[in-house]
């Protein structure tokens, strides 16, 4: 079941990949809706990302997004979280598995109950996108 949800969740982080710019117009009444009343938020810029939306925004001082899908319930958030932030175990892999990486940012990802940590990597050219779970398992690795 957990292996399930997991990938459930790398499904849903995979589709930012493929998100388009929208108006704020365009987006469904019931999705800004669902912003409003899950996260008290009014004003947000919208991607569409299949058929589901995303909207970013600021929140207390830190970047965010959430994605909800047409009815405009809330699929998952992600919320930026200082470099320390990130459980030990992704800190250790990151150290042991990336080395001379410099860690550029980090967030946590909410999908249902499953928690994971986003952390973006660059060394030269090269830069990751990073999915750990909360242990310090990588669970996915796109390069940008």
């Amino acid at each position: 079941m957990k292996t399930k949800i997991v990938a459930i969740a790398l499904c849903f982080l995979s589709v930012p990949m493929f998100a388009q710019k929208m108006n704020t117009k365009d987006v469904p009444a019931a999705v800004k809706a669902g912003l409003e009343k899950n996260l008290q938020v009014k004003e947000a810029k919208w991607d569409k990302e299949g058929d589901n939306y995303e909207a970013n925004f600021k929140k207390g001082g830190k970047e965010m997004s959430a994605v909800f899908d047409a009815a405009g319930a809330m699929i998952e958030t992600e919320v930026e979280i200082a470099k320390s932030e990130l459980p030990a175990g992704v800190q250790e892999a990151l150290k042991k598995d990336f080395p001379g990486f410099k860690l550029e940012e980090a967030a946590r990802i909410t999908a249902g109950s499953v928690v994971t940590y986003e952390a973006e990597v660059e060394k030269g050219e090269e830069t990751f996108e990073l999915i750990f779970d909360g242990q310090g398992k990588l669970l996915k690795k796109v390069q940008e």
